[in-house]
């Protein structure tokens, strides 16, 4: 793509990034995430009451990957909704999972992407294909309780950007990164503040802020206009790059195995994608 490791460095913070086999599916990756879940939980497929799985690089128009994740995975008859959301699709998952876990008992939430088949790799698409990677990740939530309890959630969609960051069938991504960057650094701080304010809770109280992993740059943006430490963040982009609605779930389980939910302590979910789409979710350790 006529560019060097260290201008991707320099521009991104990404050092690495994984692309899926080429016999690999989206659902063929969510299912594999979706299976670790359950066994790290010790969660039958049997007792999920719901499966929500999201992705935004989904092969075809219909059926969307759930249906065929929830077969795989065992499920029977189980509900499997798409949420066809890139970036903030996991977390518009975990919020609305949260919701209807009074309804359904136990919700799974997946979301998987394989991102290396939307991008055009050449020099005129460096910018955007260097960007991205393929993978997976997926969480547990019931109403019978688990290692933290959600909050509160917000969410925003404005249809007004819909045309700066897409990809339709046959084409590559397109993506007016200035607008991206621009418009994220604004409204997910806001998000935060107004998920936060809600609880009685200010950003210097957070314990880890658990972010949609597109750019690291854009993430210290986020953490100064929060007014809070960049080391509060979470970041593993160097290693994966931007995996679009999977990142913010790779992250929450990298950050799970190395620290983890503790009594009390408050964690902020929030993400912002295509749409565009945003929010962010506040949860407790139990």
């Amino acid at each position: 793509m006529e560019t060097t490791a260290e201008w991707i460095r320099n521009v991104s913070g990404i050092e690495e990034r994984r692309y899926a086999a080429e016999e690999e599916t989206v659902a063929a990756l969510a299912v594999k995430a979706g299976q670790d879940c359950l066994e790290r939980c010790g969660a039958a497929p049997g007792e999920v009451g719901l499966l929500l799985v999201a992705s935004g690089s989904a092969e075809r128009r219909f059926p969307g990957p759930a249906a065929s994740v929830a077969a795989a995975l065992g499920c029977g008859e189980t509900p499997a909704l798409d949420v066809p959301l890139a970036s903030a699709g996991s977390l518009f998952g975990l919020a609305l999972g949260a919701q209807l876990c009074g309804a359904y008992g136990t919700v799974l939430v997946v979301a998987a992407e394989k991102m290396s088949t939307a991008v055009q790799f050449d020099a005129a698409n460096r910018g955007t294909a260097m960007l991205f990677g393929d993978g997976a990740g997926a969480a547990l939530l019931s109403a019978a309780g688990g290692v933290a309890r959600v909050v509160s959630s917000v969410l925003h969609s404005d249809g007004a950007y819909a045309e700066d960051l897409r990809l339709e069938f046959g084409k590559p991504l397109e993506m007016n990164g200035r607008s991206v960057i621009l418009q994220a650094s604004r409204k997910v701080p806001r998000a935060i503040e107004e998920v936060l304010g809600a609880a009685g809770r200010t950003p210097a109280e957070i314990v880890c802020f658990l972010m949609h992993q597109a750019n690291q740059h854009l993430i210290i943006r986020i953490a100064e206009a929060l007014a809070v430490p960049p080391e509060k963040f979470f970041s593993n982009i160097h290693w994966y790059g931007n995996t679009s609605s999977a990142s913010l779930l790779i992250a929450a389980r990298e950050w799970s195995d190395a620290r983890g939910f503790r009594a009390g302590e408050p964690v902020v979910f929030a993400a912002f994608g295509a749409g565009f789409h945003w929010g962010a979710l506040l949860a407790e350790g139990c």
